[in-house]
């Protein structure tokens, strides 16, 4: 007999934001549960508020005064009427303290017990457990604050990760190859996770740089019933954190898959789980038999849960919502089966061609490619405001096919002609690892981006340069007649003489000039050319922002969005920004060849120099934070510092001068 619930949920509050909480609320609408929402200052007009049934506001735009604040949170809780709330992931989802509370005040809690998520919260604590329980770890010891670290570290040996206990996503995490870097390393590390987590406790562990990420999911419920739903690999990473996941993994086999499923379960077990959750391991390949280590237990919902529900048929939200209500499985192990293969990519909001800086900006356009069945997990729209505050995710997008061929391929196609403009994103990097040929064999490892070099960005072709900027001319012109005051009852281009040129000049993200001259003849085509070379151009349709030409006889269609001077293009397989020449020339800034810029948005962390110091090449001269990670700003040259515009606390945009370093004198 299937047990019923015991605790109904009739409305959820959803303690996080963007594309994670309107999946939560897709689920739960289809339940027949009402949605609640709670969102800081900067989220006001996000989708994922308006979608709620009901939103809460928190004051505050930083996490620190609203998605990780618990009496906000839960007062929202009870002043909706909610009866239960979904952490989601990130911010407060794996905080033991926070689902207990939660409970305390009479709420249900989506999600482990308290008493659960803090047997594998602290990292450090939860490995000496899973040792106590049989399961493979890697060597490390905790750092308090304070502590000697470099006989830590000796005695696990270079190179090392220094790793936040309660982190996740990558926060909190470098890599260090010399004892020289240690102390740094460990101070960077700390401020980096009590800002996203509120807990600055670190370890020291064996870092291995060429293996395997492989989690396995698993669901419990509190009658004892526990199954795991097979694999994921997500190796594909920067900065420790993930960038493409699939399932299942390549490199595992079906004999692999029982022992680790098996060693998942065994780790759930030990704590006695409920609800979706991950067991982490790093699989390490070249051995006579493959081995693989414990690394963590997510003792939540993962950003990549999406890979699992496609190849499973499971939708995990529902699962996780049945489960706290008080619901059992409604399947055991031996149902469960996987089909095909899935795999996700996640859209930053970051730039590949400058470190994967986070990059901000406003959505100026947003369109989901449509010709190839995907998923598209998104938490944004067309005006959403890209700030610094929170982590540049902004969707995901997954695709399900047969094979894993065909998966990563059609993923890549997705990719391709999705359009997203206005700010700066990875959609072009994870196309180009897609369709990288050691992707597509499956040697995929965490050091795959390192050694693989797959390329940041795909060069638009001179061809396609070339036609957009005849679109941005012809759309220019159109939009210009529409305009006109006088002979608006001729067509466009009619002349009762021979036709001036008109000449256009715009320039590439290279700076390089695209000079294009079109006539209008009789019959509507113009002669248009560009850099020397002539073509013949109709227009088939044409729309506010959007115009189908016909070049040469081959039709193209392109999406245009006027950003100020600058043209954001959207062609078949390619996005690019031209920047229209005003027609009178400008008046160049001051002189900063010597002053370093900030090259993202940020907020100043760390002054580590004055006024007349004297600096030397790779100094660190200060740190900026952009979404809670940290940046470090570098002396470019040997000399002395002449001038410093910031302070710490200060907000930084784009572009700003921080400092200006006068070179040293060689007399």
């Amino acid at each position: 007999m299937p047990v019923m619930p015991s605790r109904p949920i009739t409305r959820l509050l959803v303690a996080n934001r963007g594309e994670i909480a309107r999946r939560i609320m897709r689920s739960a609408h289809a339940m027949g549960i009402r949605s609640v929402a709670m969102y800081a200052e900067g989220d006001a007009d996000a989708p994922f508020v308006r979608e709620a049934d009901a939103a809460i506001a928190l004051a505050g735009r930083a996490a620190g005064e609203t998605y990780l604040d618990m009496d906000k949170i839960i007062a929202a809780a009870l002043r909706s009427d909610a009866d239960a709330i979904h952490p989601g992931y990130g911010f407060l989802s794996e905080n033991a303290t926070f689902a207990r509370r939660v409970r305390e005040a009479g709420l249900v809690f989506v999600g482990p017990s308290s008493e659960a998520i803090a047997a594998m919260g602290d990292k450090l604590s939860a490995k000496k457990r899973m040792m106590e329980v049989g399961l493979p770890t890697l060597p490390s010891e905790e750092i308090p604050v304070g502590a000697e670290a470099g006989e830590v570290a000796a005695r696990i040996g270079y190179p090392l990760l220094v790793k936040a206990s309660a982190g996740g996503g990558g926060r909190g995490m470098r890599v260090v190859h010399a004892e020289a870097d240690l102390a740094e390393s460990l101070e960077s590390a700390r401020r980096e996770a009590v800002a996203a987590f509120g807990e600055g406790t670190l370890f020291l562990e064996r870092w291995l740089p060429s293996t395997r990420h492989v989690e396995i999911q698993v669901l419990g419920d509190e009658h004892g019933n526990l199954v795991h739903c097979f694999e994921r690999e997500c190796s594909i990473q920067r900065r420790h954190q993930k960038l493409i996941e699939e399932a299942p993994s390549p490199a595992v086999t079906p004999e692999l898959r029982e022992r680790i499923g098996a060693a998942a379960l065994i780790a759930a077990k030990s704590i006695g789980y409920s609800s979706a959750g991950t067991v982490e391991f790093l699989l390490e390949q070249g051995t006579a038999e493959p081995c693989f280590w414990f690394l963590e237990m997510n003792t939540r919902l993962q950003v990549e849960h999406p890979v699992t529900e496609a190849i499973c048929g499971l939708d995990l939200v529902r699962e996780q919502l049945r489960i706290a209500q008080g619901e059992a499985l409604g399947f055991n192990q031996a149902d469960l089966a996987h089909s095909g293969h899935a795999i996700e990519a996640r859209l930053y909001a970051e730039d590949p061609n400058n470190d994967f800086l986070p990059a901000a900006g406003t959505v100026l356009a947003w369109q989901p490619a449509a010709d190839v069945p995907a998923r598209i997990d998104s938490g944004i729209e067309v005006g959403s405001s890209i700030g610094i505050e929170f982590d540049p995710l902004l969707a995901k997008l997954i695709v399900h096919a047969p094979t894993r061929r065909e998966a990563a391929l059609s993923l890549a196609r997705v990719l391709e002609t999705t359009r997203i403009q206005g700010v700066i994103t990875n959609r072009e990097f994870l196309a180009t690892i897609l369709r990288h040929e050691a992707f597509l064999a499956g040697d995929t490892t965490t050091d795959f981006i390192e050694t693989r070099a797959p390329a940041r960005n795909r060069p638009v072709a001179m061809e396609d340069l070339h036609s957009a900027a005849i679109a941005a001319a012809l759309l220019a012109q159109s939009s210009n007649r529409e305009q006109a005051q006088v002979l608006t009852t001729h067509p466009s281009g009619w002349r009762n003489t021979h036709a001036a040129a008109v000449r256009r000049v715009f320039r590439d993200a290279k700076g390089r000039a695209l000079s294009v001259c079109y006539s209008a003849r009789r019959d509507g085509d113009f002669e248009v050319v560009v850099e020397g070379e002539t073509a013949l151009v109709r227009i088939r349709e044409i729309e506010a922002e959007r115009i189908d030409l016909e070049i040469d006889g081959v039709r193209r269609r392109f999406d245009i969005v006027a950003q100020g001077v600058h043209r954001l293009i959207h062609g078949a397989q390619f996005d690019l920004v031209l920047r229209a020449e005003p027609r009178f020339p400008e008046f160049a800034g001051e002189d900063s060849a010597g002053g370093l810029t900030a090259q993202m948005p940020g907020r100043v962390l760390s002054v580590n120099v004055s006024v007349g110091d004297r600096v030397v090449t790779g100094q660190l001269l200060l740190v900026l934070e952009a979404m809670k990670m940290e940046h470090r700003i570098t002396a470019p040259h040997d000399g002395t510092v002449s001038e410093l515009r910031v302070v710490v606390d200060d907000q930084v945009e784009s572009g700003s001068l921080l400092a200006e370093i006068s070179e040293e004198d060689p007399h």
